[in-house]
Order: structure tokens, then sequence, then C-alpha cells
């Protein structure tokens, strides 16, 4: 059994889309040589929001090492509020502190929360102990370059310039990638002359069935959000993130929408467009970027964004309970959403809308488990198709419901949390095995 030192900054019962790569991995790590240690922040110091059913989630038995952070209180004041940068010191110390007391033979960064993975370089040289990345999004990215202001992150000049020199102290001394996205391999590859495709490997997120069971064993009566629930009504729901970088394909689906209230107005008219959580801001502080679209092409009655987070499992009750799912896809080429597994397990129609290089197209071909437009962001030929194509696709799942997704869940077993452990694991031991050649 190989010790393997996870650094996760989020983890339950945060509620944050970083974590779920370790949270539904953990307990699968044992069955494949690999025994978890975690250092994590204590949620007492993150803003991000909590569920803590998240925790009936994770194994009876886990090593967990919660650290501080320093409080947004003063650091503010500094013009500082991100998580990596209030914990960095206590990771440090923390992480010290069992490297020294502890033989690990592997260090685990899996996390957003950047800043934080330029320890692995320094763990590497202090204790001789490999570390590998895992790559959920990307890090320093020329993507908002080009991009209005209006458009940029909240203090994108600032982050830009920390990203552009942090990640290679982090990236040159790295043992492997993992990565939810072909691209981000590649862009690494080509920044990096240690980084090569022998030590990359493409893993999504996995499907985590346990979710479903504990949602669907507990009381569902108290509801933290409501939709419209009118008899006549067509709930059509999407639930995560929004952005000025899904605004391609919302104006796809929404021009869509407006071919079938001409064509089908008696089908089209009843469906009501819901964007939860569409904002990574706390509480009540997050921006609306998609009602805005909306109201462009005239379908403010139409449409519903509601941008603060809710509980994750409040987000697996909306979609289970929903007539019907959408999930409008990112115009970056390397995009992948991990959200995808979950709308799965919740057996509801499903009609996805992304660029054609994601990956969600080929699970979606492989597994049957909905309908999907995929559309090249560059062909703009081809990009005014797509509301006809779309708007079809979506009439025929309109007037076949209420049906379940005929999903070949055989096709679907790959894609699960344990297979993806199992990928992680095998990883993992080739890149060991590398080294110790």
């Amino acid at each position: 059994m190989k010790n393997l030192l996870i650094i996760s900054p989020h983890f339950p019962p945060v509620n944050a889309a970083d974590m779920h790569r370790i949270r539904q991995s953990i307990s699968f790590y044992p069955q494949f040589g690999f025994e978890p240690t975690v250092i994590a922040v204590d949620p007492v110091f993150v803003e991000t929001g909590k569920d803590d059913l998240l925790t009936l989630t994770l194994p009876n038995k886990i090593a967990i090492y919660w650290i501080k952070a320093f409080s947004t209180n003063w650091t503010r004041k500094l013009g500082l509020g991100a998580l990596a940068l209030r914990s960095l010191w206590y990771f440090f110390c923390q992480g010290n502190q069992l490297l020294k007391s502890k033989k690990f033979d592997l260090i685990y960064f899996s996390t957003t929360q950047f800043p934080v993975l330029v320890l692995g370089r320094y763990w590497q040289w202090r204790y001789t102990v490999p570390y590998i990345i895992d790559m959920q999004d990307p890090w320093h990215s020329e993507y908002y370059v080009d991009k209005p202001k209006s458009e940029r992150p909240p203090k994108y000049w600032f982050s830009y310039r920390l990203n552009k020199f942090l990640e290679p102290i982090a990236m040159k001394g790295v043992l492997g990638i993992i990565s939810v996205s072909e691209g981000y391999c590649t862009l690494l590859q080509s920044r990096y002359p240690n980084i090569s495709k022998q030590n990359c490997c493409v893993i999504p997120f996995g499907a985590f069935e346990k979710d479903f069971q504990i949602l669907n064993s507990i009381d569902q009566s108290t509801k933290a959000i409501t939709i419209n629930s009118a008899l006549d009504t067509i709930n059509c729901t999407y639930i995560g993130r929004g952005g000025h970088d899904m605004h391609l394909s919302l104006r796809l689906i929404f021009k869509a929408f407006t071919i079938g209230l001409q064509e089908k107005p008696s089908v089209f008219s009843k469906v009501r467009l819901n964007f939860i959580g569409t904002s990574y801001a706390p509480g009540t502080t997050g921006k609306k970027t998609i009602a805005p679209v909306a109201e462009a092409y005239s379908l403010t009655e139409f449409v519903n964004e509601q941008p603060a987070r809710i509980p994750y499992f409040e987000s697996l009750r909306l979609l289970q309970q929903a007539d019907m799912l959408l999930i409008p896809g990112s115009d970056d080429p390397n995009y992948t959403a991990s959200k995808l597994y979950p709308y799965v397990l919740a057996k509801r129609p499903l009609l996805a809308v992304f660029s054609n290089t994601s990956s969600v197209i080929s699970i979606l071909e492989a597994t049957n488990a909905g309908k999907y437009v995929a559309f090249n962001p560059l062909d703009l030929l081809e990009i005014e198709e797509m509301p006809q194509i779309i708007y079809k696709k979506w009439a025929d799942i309109l007037q076949s419901m209420p049906f379940t997704p005929a999903t070949n869940w055989d096709a679907f077993l790959p894609y699960s949390a344990q297979e993806m452990s199992r990928k992680q694991a095998d990883f993992f031991n080739l890149l060991l095995g590398t080294k110790v050649k």
C-alpha cells in the first residue's frame, strides 16, 4: 500500500466544484493500492457554500488534517480574498509536518486554488517526494486577453500576472498531469519540455451513484428553492455556472427557442427555462450573465435566472424533478462539463449544446443518455444553421415527453467514479514505476 498525500483546499462539507474528484475517489483509492491522507482548509475559513450531506458520501475512516486560513476581515483590506493565498502558509506548515513524520510515495494536488500548487516544487526538493497535478481548469490562460474588460473576471490584471509567474514554478518540477481535457494537456506540453504525452493522462470526473442513493433516502419536503410548478408548465432546467464563454451556445439556444415559439407555439409557450446557481459569488452578490442574453431575444418572460449557488444535494433534487434538462456549453474548445454525469443519473430528458471538441459529445453519443448538438465555434456558416437543428431536436423531445432516456448503462459503466479512480491509480503507478527505472 502506497501513501498518497492529497492537497484539496475545498473538502466536504464545502460545496465547491473542484473537490468532487477527491470526494468521489477517496473511498476507492485503497482498493487500488493507495492509502489517502488529505490536507484541506477548515470550512470555517472558507467562503464557499456548505452542504452537510456531502459528508455522508465519504468513507467512515479518513485521515484528514484541517488547516486554518487568514481571515478575509483583514486580507480584503489588502485586496486579497482568494482562499489559495489566504491558506498557502498553513498548507506549507502542515505539509512540512506530515512529510517529516511519515513516508509518502506521492503528493496529489487536486484543486483550482492554483497558487497552492507551487508547494509541490518545494516539497519535492525538500523531501524528495514527487507530485502530480490535476488540471480541472486552465491555470495561466490567454482566453480573456482579447476580451473586453466587461467580460473579464474580477481582478483580472492581478490574477493574470500572478498566474503567469507561478505556473512555471509548479509545472517545471511536476511528475505528471491529470486533466479533464486533452486541450489542457496539449497546452502544457507546448509550454514545458518536461511535460510530455507520456506523463499526461485525460481522466474526466466520474459518475457517483451514491449521491442519488443518499438523495432518495432523505426527506425532500423542505425545499431551499422552488421553480414554476403550474400544471401546464414544462420546466427545462440547467444548474451550474454561467459566464460570457457560454454566450454563444446560449444565443443558439435562445434563437432555437424563438423558432419554436413561431413554429410550435402551443408547445414552446409552455416551456420555462430555469438557470440556477450561475454565479460562484456567495449569497445575493452574484451577477446575472444569462438573463441579459435572453432579454436581447425578448424572452424575459420565459427565462428564470437565479445566480446564487445552492447546496449540492438541492441541485440534484432540482435535476431529478425537472421535466427536461438543458446544458449549454462553453465556446472554449477545451472546456468539458463535469456536471454531465449528475444530469445523466437524474434520468430526465436531456439536450446539450456543446463545442464539437468537448468530451460531453462523445459521452452522450456512446451512452444514448440524451440528445446533443455539436457546434464549431470557428465556423460561422455552421453557426448560422445551428438554431434550426437545435429547434428540431428540442421539439422532438418536448413532443415525446414524458419519457425516461433509454440510456445504455453498460456503456456508462466506464464513466463511473470507481473506474475513474482506477484510472488515476494506474496512472500513479505508471509514473512511480517510470521514475524508479
